[in-house]
């Protein structure tokens, strides 16, 4: 029972590090509003994320920007094979992030981003069918980016970044064990450093066509002293000893292409197509101190995956800006490796927004972001778990913005 015990832990890590739900797409409020593109625009700072080759055509001469995004999920999970239904109660989730970016010359700039471009929050509770699997969740992951971008000429720019990544992981679940205070329980938890890189090119083809191209690296996320603390009957004490674990688990990079259009002074149209690299989780294996608890292999081979998002601005006066946006987000996640901590599914995205501009150098984005997953149904099967998964969120972004 202890080595079933283990393995089904350490599936549910592995589930819960790589799904389309884990990659966070929310690093400019203004660009939320305009489905999330941005790779092949002029975006000021917030080209140390969407493409760092875009940087150099800063207009201003000092930009900073920062905001954050306040996340509504639900998720409703229904039994195969019976009447069960039961709903999720997820705490609200806010990602961020920060940026500044300073011109040193006319063909130079540099800068640094604070984003949180991965994260997981979700609790089922502690009574519901699945508890064995799961019950609550909470991960993040930071990246702090210093970026430098070069000019080449009036069209051509280039511009690449460090990414030093911190991660932390906290999750409960059941344990089939028990006590006098019923069921027994475990909490696994973990924080970890690591680095990557981001690059990106800029074509300024003409004043109407703007075209772009980013990488973002995988992110080898290499947790050394996890810890694995478990609550049993006294009895069984010495069969779930507190512990600690080593693991590695990738954040995918992706490769955007993205184009922008200035239809004319008023209307511009962008789209960016972005390629995930999820292929990079194959497999996960987990080393663990202590000799009663058995090391385990886990096969995943989530596949890669290509997201499409279109967006639109508009310019209805000195003061205001208005902005539509679509994405579809198809899940990694294939037949047979589904669960509860990050239901995978396709997922279609709605997004608007708006920009006020008090003054010539303030700027105060808005945007709204509503993402209903399509209804999957299917199962993990090391588990032999089943059942039909609904999800949705409702998403509100603000921002501020600062040039000088």
């Amino acid at each position: 029972m202890r080595s079933l015990f283990i393995i089904s832990v350490l599936a549910l890590m592995a589930g819960t590090m790589r799904a389309e739900g884990y990659q966070v797409n929310l690093q400019s409020a203004r660009q939320n509003g305009m489905g999330h593109t941005g790779t092949g625009l002029n975006l000021g700072a917030a080209s140390l994320h969407f493409n760092p080759g875009a940087l150099s055509f800063m207009t201003a001469d000092t930009e900073f920007s920062g905001g954050g995004t306040a996340i509504f999920s639900n998720n409703t999970f229904q039994k195969a094979g019976s009447d069960y239904v039961f709903e999720s109660d997820n705490p609200v989730s806010t990602p961020f992030y920060l940026y500044g970016a300073k011109r040193f010359n006319e063909r130079l700039v540099g800068g640094l981003s604070v984003t949180t471009p991965f994260g997981n929050s979700l609790v089922w509770g502690d009574d519901w069918d699945g508890r064995f699997l799961i019950q609550d969740i909470a991960l993040k992951a930071i990246f702090v980016q210093p970026t430098v971008s070069f000019r080449l000429n009036e069209k051509w720019s280039v511009g690449a970044g460090l990414v030093f990544a911190y991660g932390d992981v906290l999750l409960n679940k059941a344990l089939p064990v028990q006590g006098g205070e019923g069921d027994g329980q475990v909490e696994l938890s973990g924080k970890t450093t690591s680095f990557g890189a981001n690059a990106g090119i800029y074509f300024q083809a003409s004043e109407a066509l703007s075209l772009g191209l980013s990488y973002r690296s995988t992110v080898n996320m290499e947790m050394d002293e996890g810890e694995a603390k478990f609550s049993v009957p006294a009895s069984l004490r010495g069969q779930f000893p507190n512990t600690t674990f080593s693991a590695a688990m990738p954040m995918p990079g992706s490769i955007t292409f993205g184009a922008g259009w200035q239809v004319n002074e008023r209307l511009l149209l962008a789209a960016d197509v972005q390629h995930v690299l999820w292929s990079s989780y194959k497999d996960l294996n987990f080393e663990f101190e202590a000799d009663e608890v058995p090391d385990s292999y886990n096969v995943r081979n989530y596949e890669n995956t290509t997201i499409g998002r279109v967006g639109a601005e508009y310019l209805v006066s000195d003061l205001l800006t208005a902005r539509l946006g679509f994405a579809y987000d198809p899940t990694p996640i294939p037949d047979g490796l589904l669960t509860p901590e990050t239901p995978g599914a396709n997922k279609p995205n709605v997004t608007s927004g708006l920009t006020l501009r008090p003054s010539s150098k303030l700027s105060v984005d808005a945007a709204f972001q509503f993402i209903w997953a399509e209804e999957r149904s299917g199962g993990f099967d090391p588990a032999n778990y089943y059942g039909t998964y609904n999800t949705n969120a409702v998403l509100l972004s603000i921002g501020l913005n600062y040039a000088f």
